[in-house]
């Protein structure tokens, strides 16, 4: 049975509470946390009901490849969260946007993507879906006249990040939903960095946002998943018949251990975000640094966006250390609380080098323009003690 009491309180209630109780399905039992539904298959009253639920007459849950009562109780709580009226789960963030953007094209379409992408995303975009005939281009996200100049008559999509990895870039996400919107496409956006607590893409004007639940949403670094979220006509048009035939599935137990992450999400996301702000203060006057990049400073390319755009920056910084890859990699080894590992959104604080791992694959120029430089680091910023992780941060530069 469904938690009646909470939904009977419609939409009176504060995202920190749906956070903790939106979507919950309760057993014969009313267990007080949510149960995990370990199994591959349903059993039917009737050969007449199994007709009727393959069909979709009769609600239910038929295979754990299609959907699952655990996975649907995840799908339902990060809907609440987003403001969207459908979520499906996958396997892994890349899942999630690969469904997103193959569920919306076929051979001879056209899309345009932010050329700021993780490397994954920008594999998908510029190399998979030209195999299967789908033609891309990638242009400077942050200029509005970029993105109208690259409209063909067979664009389906506008795909993007924001903020992007590692860069953190940030695009105007309306402006560029409205451009979109003229051309008869449909804007999908990773909005992984932002999280869903600081910013809403699809009250920004975007059709479809994307999530690696990986990331901030586990926040503890235990189990991989990912989510597409957007309407029932999207999901129900592009998206649903793709993931249940092809099977990106989210095992139960992740989804189990995703909704624990959700119940902690608000407190976590905003204890590393002030975490982050003070440490980017501190870095941006430290001479080694020769550049940073943090959302919730002035001096931040995209400042007055950010300011209009988001409820808050990140739990990310990105800065330029001196003296190109050797000067980064001294500061990466010399670290102690930071691990090095290309995860983010973690309880423990993060450093990676994405010239030579996230972004490794591209060639040097390719990284230039997209501002991944040789001394470039991404830190992650965890729940440690600030004065512990500036500390450490301090040793590591004095190594450099």
């Amino acid at each position: 049975m469904a938690n009646q009491n909470f939904s009977a309180m419609g939409n009176s209630l504060h995202f920190e509470t749906e956070l903790v109780h939106g979507g919950t399905l309760r057993s014969q039992f009313n267990e007080t946390s949510e149960a995990l539904f370990l199994t591959q298959g349903h059993v039917y009253d009737s050969a007449e009901q199994c007709e009727k639920r393959f069909v979709g007459e009769d609600p239910g849950y038929i295979y754990a490849r299609f959907s699952n009562p655990t996975v649907g109780m995840f799908e339902k709580r990060i809907a609440m969260l987003e403001g969207a009226e459908a979520a499906r789960a996958t396997a892994t963030g890349m899942a999630a946007v690969t469904a997103a953007l193959m569920g919306l094209v076929r051979a001879g379409d056209h899309v345009v993507a932010a050329r700021a992408l993780f490397g994954s995303c920008r594999y998908v975009v510029e190399e998979h879906l030209p195999r299967y005939g789908v033609e891309s281009t990638l242009v400077d996200g942050t200029d509005l006249a970029a993105w109208q100049a690259a409209i063909r008559p067979n664009t389906k999509v506008f795909f993007l990040e924001s903020p992007s990895n590692p860069t953190l870039e940030v695009i105007d996400i309306e402006a560029v939903a409205k451009i979109a919107k003229a051309a008869g496409a449909k804007l999908v956006v990773d909005n992984v960095f932002a999280t869903p607590l600081w910013q809403k893409p699809l009250a920004l004007g975007a059709d479809c946002v994307t999530y690696s639940a990986t990331k901030h949403i586990d926040g503890q670094g235990r189990c991989l998943g990912g989510v597409i979220l957007a309407s029932e006509e999207f999901i129900n048009t592009y998206v649903h018949t793709l993931l249940r035939q092809t099977g990106p599935a989210m095992s139960p137990f992740n989804a189990w251990v995703l909704l624990k992450g959700l119940e902690t999400l608000s407190l976590r996301i905003e204890r590393q975000t002030r975490t982050a702000a003070l440490l980017a203060d501190w870095l941006a006057e430290e001479a080694k640094v020769t550049k940073l990049i943090f959302p919730g400073r002035k001096d931040h390319p995209q400042a007055e966006i950010i300011a209009r755009q988001m409820g808050g920056p990140s739990t990310l910084i990105t800065l330029e250390i001196k003296g190109g890859k050797a000067g980064a990699y001294r500061f990466l080894n010399a670290l102690r609380i930071f691990r090095i590992s290309n995860n983010l959104g973690d309880a423990k604080s993060l450093a990676v080098h994405p010239a030579t791992t996230t972004h490794q694959r591209f060639a040097p120029e390719v990284r230039e323009s997209m501002g991944v430089s040789e001394g470039l680091v991404r830190l992650s910023i965890g729940l440690e003690h600030p004065g512990d992780l500036k500390a450490d941060l301090a040793a590591a530069l004095a190594a450099v």
